[in-house]
């Protein structure tokens, strides 16, 4: 076949085309020679010389096709009942042949009606625009045209009623033919799709908001119906149903767009009109904590919008009242892990539930920790501190300390873990930082930590959960033990070179002033024993040489040593205090002493020498004369026939358990400290900020303040009236402004 323009006598070759044409939008037998012939005949009238008959081949094409539907249409519209199913048959046909006749015209496409057609901007700008000239196709687009506007159009009606009347139909469980409803219904988007906008109007228009409308109608009467004939679970239960064959139904008939529509149309029909009726039974549900309902009732009111705020504040004011109840009755001498069990088991309990019935939803999971916080920081009263800081640190404490349960490093690891979780919740952190301190020096002084590395573990978990300053004291006690072992290495070093015997195996702990929980005002004169006076000596100059300008103050309450007792029955070895100690080193020259003579040579005050003593008559290593208040002459004397089971054992005093008292004072340090803590966020705020108001002022403290403890405004207010007072910061000529004074 020859590509040159050539002279080509249309008719004739027209009624070669229309043949094959015929054939082909009617999917008729048409063999690869005739398709290669009509495919040059069309190029030959596209390029025809001496005018191309472009224009004629187009119209003469659309004629061909309008005359086609037209005829389609007649047959269609006398099938009445069967009318879909014709539509159908015609449909697939037509469809698939007007893509094959869009094939056979590609030179005409490409080359001639791509050409005429306005461009994107053209239409846009109106560049040539005539509204009376009407715009070229494709071929393929074209015939979907004719058949939207001689087929769909005349028939819309009678489409969207049989339509309507077989989904109804199929919802009441009559059969229906999945094929022809799906092929007739997707028509409507498929003659668009040559369209780069708003392909979908027509679809929308002809049947989606028809379709939903009858949806809506058909759903609110049905919801109607059940709530009548059945119980709420009941009724949750056949909703679910509804909306999964709803959704199985919009797959088998409907376009993709229309199915989230039709489930938003279920869902406010069936679900959201009756809110209230659910919300009213959500309450008893979550009390009975029944969980086949919940899981109903989540997965209805999740879809719509702000369906799960009143089950979210149900299920929030039931895992409080339900901790509160566990934590409020608790009694026996292990209080500090019956606490910390009960919280872990609430939180547990509830995660549980959340993760396997309310789909491990984000507003559940905020509404447990808000919950779990509420009970943990609980507070019977205003004027009665929140217990759960001390109770969580004691509880560490018994976890940390060396105990007889045998629990193994990992099972360790996994109680600690665990009791971050409670720390997390707790407000007042500092209170627990001030316990948690106090009885970690407790365990590093006198050696009874489980392990260095479990003191260190949880050192870095509250690092993690709260920040490097909020351990950073206690990071300096853990250094400060370490420090101390090389101190002694280098203290026995030092006396091996000055070839000097101590006569006593001789160790000390040097506790950094700051970093210590450890009171001074507990500090009570005392003699050393003369026994003790060398090594004490030589450990002052060895340090005084190595760390010039540095003062010790010697902790005598805290010291601890052994004792081997010689003048019994069996030798014994007790461990003791060092006030102790002094006491039972008297009795080395002489049986009895009397109370002044003990006061005497000890120099300790009268409170600290009747604990002292009392502790040793109390185990029966020393007997007193007469019995009842000590006094100056009250006589003491060793039990020559004392005797014990074991034959390494310890003397605990009073002093080593934890008074009343000594718990008030630590609520008193830690509210001094957060004044000063609060008046330092003042200042520093101001600092950067130079002038702020009042309210900004407040908030900006209290942001600062809450990875420690939740400040009261009425403390903030008094701590920068203090502020004022010390000329840190002043008023300014506004109402309620601050700024800095430099």
């Amino acid at each position: 076949m020859s590509l040159k323009p050539r002279v080509v006598n249309f008719e004739e070759t027209w009624s070669r085309l229309l043949e094959t044409v015929q054939g082909v939008i009617q999917l008729g037998n048409v063999k690869r020679k005739t398709w290669n012939d009509r495919f040059s005949d069309v190029y030959a009238l596209c390029v025809a010389f001496p005018e191309p008959h472009s224009d004629r081949l187009y119209e003469e094409t659309k004629k061909f096709l309008e005359e086609h539907v037209e005829l389609l249409y007649q047959e269609i519209k006398e099938a009445d009942e069967n009318l879909l199913a014709m539509y159908h048959k015609h449909w697939q046909v037509y469809s698939k042949g007007a893509a094959y006749m869009d094939q056979l015209y590609s030179y005409l496409n490409q080359q001639y009606i791509k050409k005429q057609r306005m461009s994107d901007a053209d239409k846009n700008f109106g560049f040539m625009l005539d509204s009376t000239e009407e715009q070229l196709m494709d071929i393929g687009e074209l015939a979907l045209d004719i058949w939207k506007r001689l087929m769909i159009k005349p028939l819309q009606r009678n489409l969207q009623d049989l339509l309507l009347r077989e989904l109804q139909g199929d919802r009441c469980g009559d059969d229906t033919n999945q094929a022809v409803l799906h092929s007739v219904i997707n028509s409507f988007v498929d003659v668009e799709q040559y369209k780069k906008k708003q392909q979908l109007q027509l679809y929308q228009d002809l049947f989606e908001s028809k379709c939903l409308e009858e949806t809506g109608d058909y759903y609110r009467k049905e919801s109607a119906n059940l709530l009548q004939e059945h119980s709420c679970s009941q009724y949750m239960e056949k909703v679910l149903q509804r909306l999964h064959e709803e959704t199985l139904r919009s797959r088998k008939f409907l376009h993709p767009s229309s199915y989230n529509k039709v489930m938003h149309e279920c869902q406010m029909r069936m679900v959201a009109d009756h809110m209230t009726f659910l919300h009213g039974e959500c309450k008893t549900m979550v009390r009975q904590e029944h969980l086949p309902d919940l899981s109903r009732l989540y997965k209805l009111l999740r879809p719509v919008q702000n369906g799960l705020g009143i089950m979210v504040k149900e299920l929030e004011a039931h895992i409080k009242d339900t901790g509160l109840q566990s934590t409020s009755s608790l009694q026996g001498d292990n209080v500090p892990a019956q606490f910390v069990d009960a919280i872990l088991a609430l939180h547990t309990k509830f995660s549980e539930l959340i993760n396997t019935t309310l789909g491990s939803d984000l507003a559940f999971t905020i509404a447990l920790d808000k919950a779990c916080a509420a009970v943990v920081n609980n507070r019977p009263s205003l004027r009665i501190p929140c217990r759960s800081p001390e109770l969580l640190a004691k509880h560490c404490d018994s976890l940390l300390k060396k105990s007889s349960k045998g629990i193994s490093e990992s099972e360790l690891d996994d109680k600690l873990v665990q009791t971050i979780l409670v720390f997390k919740y707790i407000e007042d952190k500092d209170i627990f930082q001030r316990f948690y301190s106090r009885m970690m020096a407790k365990r590093l002084i006198h050696g009874l930590s489980t392990s260095m590395d479990a003191e260190e573990l949880m050192i870095n978990k509250l690092k993690q959960a709260c920040g490097y300053e909020f351990t950073n004291k206690l990071h300096r006690m853990f250094t400060d033990m370490g420090v101390s072992d090389d101190l002694n290495s280098k203290f026995g070093t030092y006396c091996n070179d000055r070839q000097t015997q101590l006569g006593i195996s001789f160790s000390i702990y040097v506790l950094t002033t700051g970093s210590w929980p450890l009171g001074q005002s507990a500090l009570t004169p005392f003699a050393i024993p003369q026994e003790l006076e060398k090594s004490v000596r030589m450990f002052e100059m060895f340090y005084s040489d190595k760390f010039p300008g540095r003062k010790l103050t010697w902790l005598h309450h805290l010291c601890t040593g052994e004792l081997k007792m010689n003048y019994l029955k069996k030798p014994y070895i007790v461990t003791v205090t060092t006030f102790q100690m002094a006491i039972l080193l008297l009795f080395n020259n002489q049986e009895s002493m009397a109370y002044g003579e003990v006061r005497e040579n000890t120099q300790l005050n009268e409170k600290e020498l009747n604990k002292t003593v009392q502790s040793l008559v109390d185990v029966k290593l020393l007997e007193q004369q007469p019995q009842g208040a000590m006094e100056a002459t009250t006589t003491f004397t060793l039990n020559i026939n004392y005797s014990n089971k074991r034959t390494k054992f310890k003397i605990t005093t009073a002093l080593q358990k934890e008074a009343p008292q000594e718990v008030e004072q630590t609520h008193v340090a830690v509210e001094e400290d957060r004044k000063l803590y609060l008046q330092a966020a003042v200042v520093r705020i101001l600092k950067a900020r130079k002038i702020l108001k009042h309210n900004t002022l407040i908030q900006e403290v209290i942001s600062q303040a809450s990875a420690r403890f939740s400040p009261s405004v009425s403390m903030i207010k008094k701590c920068i009236e203090v502020l004022i007072d010390k000329q840190y910061l002043e008023r300014t000529s506004a109402s309620d402004e601050y700024a800095y004074v430099a």
